[in-house]
């Protein structure tokens, strides 16, 4: 498992790119995520929560085929135990306090090399999820998104800034993310945006991966 340091980790979640099976179909993921890789995301994270433990981990297995020659790291969310069994490179686990395991045991099981994200919707938790040894906290939603049914009123660049202000770890942001908006969140001291719409249902998610950098900043 490669160790990762905060800069390293910065650049790595730059365009961060969630794989849901909500949106792609299983027997499609791989197939839409290599073509983003080619685009030019650096980061993926596996969300496929109707899967059982068994596909989960074949999935996982699978994305690390197409992002370990790429140099992309690959997360899994809440499964730390699929992450594990499929030598991924972390685990991304919920807000602090609610059904997820905390930071501090996505750690202790994962090891000190390994990448451990963590849902923050207020700057305590923030600085909460940086005392537990969290990698990189993902505050949101910046805008109303219909990803994720329990996301919750969008907080705009107001959470961002107040995130920002209370931990030095990377920063993603999610929720609604366009590359004509991401230029405004990374000015506002976001260091990546995670996406997943609007690169797995564009036509070309190559393309569509690209316009990231070419029109929001990346």
């Amino acid at each position: 498992m490669t160790e990762w340091n905060a800069d390293q980790l910065r650049a790595a979640v730059r365009v961060y790119l969630l794989a849901d099976t909500g949106l792609v179909p299983p027997d499609k993921l791989l197939e839409v995520i290599a073509a983003a890789i080619r685009g030019g995301v650096t980061a993926v994270q596996l969300r496929a929560k109707a899967a059982t433990t068994l596909e989960q981990l074949e999935l996982a297995r699978g994305l690390k085929d197409v992002c370990l020659p790429a140099g992309v790291p690959l997360i899994v969310n809440d499964r730390v135990d699929v992450a594990l069994a499929a030598e991924s490179d972390g685990a991304h686990v919920g807000h602090i306090g609610e059904e997820d395991l905390s930071p501090k045991d996505a750690r202790r099981l994962l090891g000190p090399g390994a990448i451990v994200g963590v849902s923050v919707g207020t700057p305590q938790e923030a600085h909460t999820a940086t005392a537990q040894g969290a990698s990189y906290v993902s505050a949101g939603p910046m805008f109303a998104t219909t990803t994720k049914s329990n996301a919750g009123p969008a907080a705009g660049e107001v959470l961002l800034r107040g995130v920002r202000a209370a931990t030095r770890l990377p920063l993603v942001v999610i929720g609604g993310i366009t590359p004509q908006r991401s230029a405004g969140l990374f000015a506002a001291g976001a260091d990546g945006v995670c996406v997943g719409a609007a690169i797995l249902l564009a036509p070309d998610p190559e393309a569509a991966a690209r316009a990231f950098f070419e029109v929001g900043g990346a």
